[in-house]
């Protein structure tokens, strides 16, 4: 058979633009508009954010993930201070140094804990390191929701590390990159299938982005749109908005301020108001429930934890991995020695789990 490349579990940044998006996209392209986000369509965006959170909170717009976190931990660190993260943070192992970089110099103290999550004493240990000035002071916690192992947070278990925290002085920030998959796991079944007309209230979900977040103690997420089908637009939301002071000037100097706002601001409205967000994050993880069926089925592939979002971690014996890399499929190391990351997407098909799984079950029999 012949190699082809495939990224299609390489990572959800690989999937094109959702078709809300798209739309939204051509439906902002006419006319012109006032730049610089002093649009309406921009306006009614923020106002969305506030609907959607329950409360006034503030929200900025960048093009990409590594801006939205560097920017909120500049918010909230002064560059004498330190940022308490997970040790296989992104914010930490997979963004160049930025996060120091905005902050002028704040230092990340990576800390480990299970499956990808802090833990309330390991914070709190981290918080008497040092010796007076010799060390930086503590200035900001760093959450990623879901964690780079796919794992989540509860909201109970959010407000144990953020009451900390406030306890001793540190703001609180979320990486939510794939923010919108944790809120559809915590989210009942009606919250992922229906479509709703613009303006339609969502379905009320166990737990809602509100409860995610500010009702947990966080004070700035960083909401990801690139990875649920947005074109170059995540969200900085500010719940503690006295944060948000003079942020507008950091979005600004740091060459993140869109002249042409308003294409940023109608893809949110049109995946907010419609609930798509919603819909593309459920079948996301729905898909990676599917695809963990088919490869628990699969004799010498083991799963390294059950899936939580939209990330599956799998340990595949080394010939097979070989040849299904050699076969053109595009997916990373992650856990272990030989355990991989396999990333399912809004437009992630059943066609595409049904190949993959074809071609594993083959290298794993030594056919392909």
């Amino acid at each position: 058979m012949a190699a082809r490349y495939d990224t299609t579990f390489a990572s959800d940044n690989t999937a094109g633009i959702c078709p809300e998006a798209l739309a939204a996209l051509n439906a902002a392209n006419a006319d012109s508009v006032s730049s610089y986000g002093d649009d309406p369509t921009t306006a009614r965006a923020q106002q969305i954010f506030r609907q959607l959170f329950e409360t006034d909170c503030e929200t900025f717009f960048v093009f990409n993930g590594t801006a939205a976190n560097s920017l909120a931990l500049s918010a909230l660190c002064h560059r004498h201070q330190s940022v308490l993260c997970h040790e296989i943070a992104h914010i930490d192992t997979d963004e160049c140094g930025a996060p120091e970089f905005f902050t002028g110099g704040s230092k990340l103290i990576p800390l480990p804990g299970p499956r990808g999550k802090l833990e309330p004493a390991t914070v709190e240990h981290a918080l008497t390191r040092g010796y007076g000035v010799h060390f930086p002071k503590p200035g900001a916690l760093s959450l990623s929701q879901p964690t780079e192992h796919g794992t989540l947070y509860t909201p109970a278990e959010l407000r144990a590390l953020t009451d900390l925290a406030h306890a001793h002085g540190l703001s609180v920030h979320m990486d939510g990159s794939r923010f919108a998959n944790a809120c559809a796991a915590f989210s009942g079944p009606s919250a992922q299938i229906a479509p709703r007309p613009p303006g339609a209230a969502l379905p009320t979900p166990t737990a809602s982005p509100a409860d995610l977040t500010w009702r947990a103690g966080i004070d700035v997420l960083c909401f990801g749109g690139t990875k649920n089908g947005l074109l170059t637009t995540e969200a900085v939301v500010f719940f503690n908005k006295t944060l948000a002071r003079d942020f507008a000037y950091r979005v600004k100097q740091s060459g993140q301020l869109a002249s042409k706002q308003r294409f940023a601001s109608a893809q949110w409205c049109a995946l907010l108001e419609s609930g798509a967000w919603l819909r593309h994050a459920a079948h996301a993880n729905t898909q990676t429930q599917k695809l963990a069926a088919a490869l628990r089925a699969l004799p010498g592939v083991t799963l390294l934890q059950e899936p939580e979002a939209n990330a599956l971690f799998a340990q595949l014996p080394p010939p097979a991995a070989a040849a299904v890399l050699a076969r053109g499929w595009h997916f990373y190391p992650f856990i272990g020695e030989h355990g991989y990351r396999l990333m399912c997407s809004w437009a992630t098909t059943d066609a595409d789990l049904a190949r993959f799984t074809t071609d594993l079950s083959s290298a794993l029999n030594g056919t392909l």
